[in-house]
């Protein structure tokens, strides 16, 4: 069997969370790795934090990518990933998801017969004005490996004709929730615990970028958690808080929000909130994981799992369905659903599959 030497490229803290289980393994079976930070995601501090909370080794090589247009980032990640391939020679480059980073990772190896290993493949939202939709479907369909966390993904990978082997695995954001909730029990599950309080995120251009909808979002989710005497939690996003300040608007005095935290505190504040109100896909995973019940600010979502199994519900900016929904969870003691989203033995199954397919000799 040809030597596997894997590199892994990451630049958003959702990547950074759902490839370390397969960063962990690879340490455990003393296997060769690279990993590549495009810093898409660039607060060095917060970074740190993540890398810090899931016990990760710090990344070789850092190409401190900045805000830029799409095409630009993409570019630019790509010629600085090529010369990396062109010095290492990885045999498969794992990217994760539908940002940018992975992309530009997926398209820098591409025609230089290096193996591209999708993770999280075959979500699709159906919404091609989202810039990570088509990020998706471009991927998927330039991948060697595609590795997808239910059969509801396997299945649109197959109606779609893709040439690479689609394989069902689970979610690596159940490898990596699991992994630290021993952590956050032992923390006593932060100081939030005994605290009763809705967590919100909020980032997407659809919801921020838009001065009418994010004060529309602002005071319906601040109306509701009035109703039900319930605070607000807001751990807010760089782009949301650049927003706020460039439209002048105020943040109702029951949200409180606080800077960006770790990922061992974020699960913390999901697992012991009453509600999440959020747009962030890897959010609404975790919450259907923890069982809290998630409210989604957007009118279409890549994870139909969390609809179907009834842990989540999509509300875009309309406050009745906010309101209603929000109190027939508040009404129900028993978080009744089943994770759709695997065991947590992801990564295993991801790396063993790799390490056992014999096709790439």
């Amino acid at each position: 069997m040809k030597k596997i030497k894997i590199a892994f490229v990451v630049g958003t803290r959702p990547e950074i969370i759902k490839m370390s289980p397969l960063i962990e393994y690879c340490l455990k079976k003393n296997l060769s790795y690279i990993l590549i930070h495009t810093n898409q995601h660039y607060s060095e501090e917060l970074d740190q934090y993540f890398f810090r909370d899931l016990n990760l080794p710090a990344a070789k090589y850092h190409l401190k990518t900045r805000s830029k247009s799409h095409s630009e980032q993409t570019g630019e990640m790509m010629i600085k990933l090529g010369k990396i391939n062109d010095k290492e020679l990885p045999s498969h480059l794992f990217i994760q998801g539908d940002t940018n980073s992975a992309l530009a990772g997926a398209l820098a190896a591409a025609k230089t017969g290096i193996q591209i290993c999708h993770i999280e493949s075959g979500l699709r939202s159906n919404d091609r004005q989202m810039p990570e939709e088509i990020n998706r479907v471009i991927i998927d369909h330039i991948a060697e490996y595609l590795f997808c966390p239910t059969e509801v993904q396997a299945k649109i990978l197959i109606n779609e004709s893709v040439h690479g082997k689609i394989v069902v695995t689970g979610n690596t954001i159940v490898d990596a929730v699991l992994g630290i909730e021993k952590i956050i029990r032992e923390k006593s599950a932060t100081e939030t615990a005994d605290e009763k309080y809705i967590l919100m995120t909020m980032h997407r251009p659809s919801n921020v970028d838009n001065r009418k909808r994010l004060i529309t979002q602002l005071q319906n989710i601040s109306r509701v958690a009035q109703k039900f005497n319930l605070k607000v939690i807001f751990p807010i996003h760089p782009r949301t808080e650049k927003n706020l300040n460039s439209f002048g608007i105020k943040i109702p005095k029951n949200i409180e929000a606080i800077a960006p935290v770790g990922f061992i505190e974020m699960i913390g504040l999901e697992k012991n909130a009453k509600l999440i109100f959020t747009d962030s896909g890897g959010i609404q995973e975790e919450a259907c994981i923890l069982k809290i019940p998630c409210l989604i600010l957007r009118e279409n979502t890549e994870r139909p799992e969390c609809l179907e199994v009834g842990a989540a519900k999509l509300v875009g900016e309309n406050f009745k369905k906010l309101e209603a929904f929000s109190e027939s969870y508040l009404k129900k003691n028993d978080r009744y659903w089943e994770n759709p989203f695997g065991d947590g033995r992801a990564a295993e199954k991801i790396i063993n599959y790799i390490l056992t397919d014999r096709d790439d000799e």
